[in-house]
């Protein structure tokens, strides 16, 4: 059951493969980071490129969030969705004339990502407000991939690079009314990021207009049976504290941003897809290799060939039953296609609909048309209901532009 309507009927329905997602878990989870931290003015900005379903993002509006984006279409799509400019950041890497030209004439709050980039903003913006990302150099305990705060990755101005951030701003009457940061994504140590947190509170001193210091994303949230998320309720009391005290020798009070986006939506998705083949291969040891063979595949759910990333799998038919172990595998023509390695299973027979569970953070959003595969349809459902909230693609989506 998802949200309270059978997975089988999902299927039915709007055909495999799906994205399903459960909306009062999407809710409950901004309504529980929104009371993790107790300083006062803090807000809650979502990490729209978790999942940037219009029908997301139109929840997290009216649970009273604000928006993260990383592109001048995210936030095109946020304003769509009804964000006022105030209420979005946008935090681009690289980003051109005129992704900057666009924002600053949105009006959206723009998260400076390089001393290049806060130069050119201070020939065309004099006398602005801006906001500046800063590298703290610090350690995350995650995937190499989803490392973003150490000075071999892209990210943000080096925390000892401060003095030129200071320079190119008195130069052009900037001011730099924010500072963020970034430490990574999906990590499950506190103290990680409350080093992280230091180190930035120790560069805002050195700004004396600050409205906020926004701490970016990346809170865990587990994936394997048995595993505890993230303690953001430690986590939060011990950044209030923090916060709390910067500012009274600040000497006036901030506003304390967050950007949570898998701890939103991570455990509220699930894809759903039909074993269409199954094998068992007979190997010289005399074991017996299983393989379910879905109509899904890397392209619709990129992260276990990416990172080796972990989602459990259950039998949606047969929750259940007597477990074998198999390898759980797509229909793209790639040996890295899986979407899980020997694991234990409730034995299935071809029709079974499978449910890939956590797949509400980064999976359709980093979904691909790899070998030419449509993207499936996505479903929300609340309260044994369920509405489709983007239509599956066709062939003629995939060759539209083409000539």
């Amino acid at each position: 059951m998802i949200g309270g309507v059978l997975a089988k009927d999902l299927v039915r329905e709007y055909k495999s493969p799906l994205y399903v997602y459960d909306e009062e878990i999407i809710r409950k989870n901004i309504r529980a980071f929104q009371g993790y931290i107790t300083y006062r003015p803090f807000s809650v900005y979502y990490a729209m490129k978790a999942n940037p379903n219009l029908s997301v993002l139109k929840i997290v509006k009216d649970e009273m969030a604000g928006i993260d984006a990383v592109s001048a279409n995210e936030v095109r799509l946020a304003l769509k969705a009804g964000f006022l400019p105030r209420q979005i950041i946008y935090t681009g890497s690289n980003i051109t004339d005129e992704e900057m030209d666009f924002a600053k004439e949105a009006g959206v709050i723009i998260n400076i990502d390089s001393l290049s980039r806060l130069e050119k903003f201070g020939i065309r913006y004099p006398n602005s407000e801006l906001c500046v990302r800063i590298n703290p150099n610090a350690k995350a305990s995650t995937h190499t991939h989803l490392v973003t705060a150490t000075d071999d990755k892209k990210f943000g101005v080096s925390y000892r690079e401060i003095g030129r951030i200071k320079e190119t701003a008195k130069k052009h009457g900037l001011r730099v009314i924010g500072v963020h940061a970034h430490l990574g994504t999906n990590i499950f140590n506190a103290e990680e990021f409350i080093y992280m947190m230091d180190i930035i509170l120790d560069s805002a001193k050195e700004f004396p207009d600050l409205h906020f210091i926004d701490f970016g994303g990346g809170y865990g949230v587990s994936y394997k049976p048995g595993e505890k998320n993230l303690d953001m309720g430690s986590l939060g009391r011990a950044a209030s504290k923090r916060f709390e005290d910067f500012c009274s020798a600040y000497g006036r009070k901030l506003e304390l941003k967050v950007e949570p986006g898998r701890y939103v939506v991570c455990e509220a998705g699930y894809l759903l897809s039909e074993i269409n083949t199954i094998k068992r291969r007979m190997l010289p040891s005399g074991d017996v290799k299983v393989f379910y063979g879905l109509d899904t595949n890397m392209a619709h759910l990129a992260r276990p060939a990416m990172y080796g990333a972990y989602h459990h799998i259950i039998n949606a038919d047969n929750v259940d039953g007597e477990a074998e172990t198999a390898d759980v595998v797509g229909n793209a023509c790639e040996s890295g296609d899986f979407l899980g390695k020997g694991r234990k299973i409730a034995k299935a027979h071809e029709g079974d609909v499978l449910a890939i569970l956590n797949a509400g953070a980064y999976g359709y959003s980093m979904s691909s048309n790899y070998n030419l595969f449509a993207r499936p349809a996505e479903v929300m459902v609340k309260g044994g209901k369920a509405r489709l909230i983007r239509k599956r693609e066709t062939f003629d989506d995939l060759v539209r532009g083409m000539e």
